[in-house]
């Protein structure tokens, strides 16, 4: 499991080695079984990943086999994150070490939970979802690279052959991740003393003394 730091502040690519899941219609169920539910923070959401998939595959699951350790671009098919609503399946992929997410479509509530951690989930079609997959297992030391900007997916090195992929993303969304917008946390802490000087003005913060 990678141990890079979390996304904050604008996102303008991800670069880094990638883990296919094939399947369509992979809902929040099997990405964090419900067992997982009860926890208090998300905090060891991470090794549960996939956990009866995993269990199932007996060591042969993608994010089992040591060549994927440390992957952080996630290359999925139709309709994935379906299902319940639930925002432990996002945090789960995040603390496995997932970054951003390529696939053929995602399903709505998963997109948002994704996107308010930082983590792009950009679409591509059937023919090119299925090209990646087959590099990343072909090549599971190659570099990817997710670009924001350009929306492209692009291998590189001397692992594989170059290739590449666009990639879509909504503008909405896409401005949100490539300005920094998603991480609410971020802008509060980059706009401290605007923040400061507005509680200063507030009678309900300073005893209402401002207006005796």
């Amino acid at each position: 499991m990678p141990s890079s730091a979390f996304p904050t502040g604008a996102i303008l690519r991800v670069e880094g080695r990638g883990v296919a899941v094939r399947g369509d219609d992979i809902d929040t169920d099997r990405i964090i079984p419900a067992r997982f539910l009860k926890c208090v923070t998300f905090d060891a959401l991470g090794p549960a990943a996939f956990a009866d998939d995993r269990a199932e595959a007996g060591g042969s699951h993608p994010l089992d086999r040591a060549e994927h350790q440390g992957a952080s671009v996630l290359v999925v098919n139709r309709n994935f994150g379906c299902g319940s609503s639930r925002e432990h399946a996002p945090q789960a992929l995040m603390r496995w070490g997932i970054r951003a997410v390529v696939g053929e479509s995602f399903a709505e509530i998963f997109f948002g939970n994704c996107l308010a951690l930082g983590i792009p989930c950009l679409s591509v079609d059937h023919t090119t979802a299925l090209a990646v997959q087959a590099a990343v297992e072909a090549h599971p030391q190659a570099p990817l690279q997710v670009d924001l900007e350009t929306l492209t997916l692009t291998t590189q090195g001397p692992q594989a052959p170059a290739g590449v992929w666009p990639l879509e993303l909504a503008a909405g969304p896409r401005q949100m991740l490539t300005t920094g917008q998603w991480d609410g946390t971020g802008q509060l802490l980059g706009h401290r003393q605007q923040l400061e000087r507005t509680a200063a003005r507030l009678p309900y913060l300073n005893g209402f003394a401002s207006l005796g």
